[in-house]
Parts: structure tokens; C-alpha cells; sequence
């Protein structure tokens, strides 16, 4: 199991599929960003998908559309629209890139909830494969420059007696 998390063949492969998938979030969000999305039609569409016989969308969800999410329509057409982009572009530069994979896929799990299919199934399950996977997935990005300084000068801070933390 060590060869396949270690590989740089796996690592090369796995950083074209999570460069694939940021292009995907950084389309939409930007197609949002840059044309003041609204989320309010898409939030009703939703919270009507929970009425009749063939409902898709669960009561509990279409509850929290109409109670919290309708209500507060421009805060979460403002997440959607940059936090769409924000994953697009964590995942695209390997920054951040296991925040932007939960992100990210707790978002398409938003999307499937409120009944749209489209792309989130795929989306969701690159990113879930991709989090199994996320050393590899990082390995050539952004990630693998600044994590072990991040990790290091945690360590120091932990180990230093002026800051009052030591494990000691």
C-alpha cells in the first residue's frame, strides 16, 4: 500500500485529476462571481422539488431552504459564488488543498440535496477519491512547499519555554 501512496506516477496522475476538478469549481465560480449570481431561484426550484409524489428533495432539507437558506439568499448566493471559486483555485494551485476538497465536496452533497445531479456525483466522488489519496494529491502543489514550515514552526512554538506551551 506504501508504493501506491509514495508514487510519483500515482502523484502525477492524481494531480491531473484534482487540477481537473478545480478547473471545474473555478468555472463555475467564477461564471457566478462575475455575474452576481443569485441563489434564490435555484433555492425555491429546490424547496418545490420537495412537494408531491416524486419528491427529490427530503422535507428536512427543503425545511432548512426555506427557513434558513431563502431567508439569508444573499449571503449564500455570496458563499456559493466564492467559495466556488476558492476550491477551484486551492485545488488548482495544491494550496490548502484537503479544506478545499471538504469544501468542495460538501457543497456537491449541498447540491445533491436540493435535487440536482448534473456533474455533483463525479465532482463528489473525485474529491472523496482525492481525500483518501491527499498526500499524493498534494504532492505536487503548493501544499508540499509550505506544510512541513507550517509543521516546523508549529514544533518550535511548542517547544519554546518563552511562549509558555512546553510539553515539558
Amino acid at each position: 500500500m506504501k508504493q501506491i501512496f509514495e508514487n510519483k506516477i500515482v502523484a502525477a496522475l492524481l494531480t491531473v485529476l484534482r487540477v481537473w476538478l478545480g478547473v471545474q469549481w473555478l468555472k463555475a465560480g467564477f461564471g457566478k462571481v462575475s455575474t452576481g449570481f443569485d441563489a434564490s431561484g435555484f433555492i425555491q426550484g429546490a424547496i418545490a422539488k420537495s412537494q408531491g409524489e416524486n419528491a427529490v428533495v427530503q422535507g428536512w432539507y427543503a425545511s432548512f431552504l426555506e427557513t434558513v437558506a431563502l431567508p439569508n439568499s444573499g449571503l449564500f448566493s455570496f458563499l456559493v459564488a466564492w467559495g466556488e471559486l476558492l476550491v477551484g483555485l486551492g485545488l488548482v494551485l495544491g494550496a490548502l488543498t484537503i479544506p478545499a476538497l471538504v469544501a468542495g465536496g460538501f457543497m456537491n452533497l449541498s447540491f445533491l440535496w436540493a435535487g440536482t445531479i448534473s456533474l455533483n456525483p463525479t465532482l463528489l466522488l473525485v474529491a472523496v477519491l482525492l481525500l483518501v489519496m491527499a498526500k499524493s494529491a498534494a504532492y505536487f502543489g503548493i501544499d508540499r512547499l509550505y506544510i512541513p514550515t507550517i509543521k516546523k514552526d508549529v514544533e518550535n512554538r511548542r517547544l519554546d519555554p518563552a511562549i509558555g506551551t512546553s510539553a515539558g
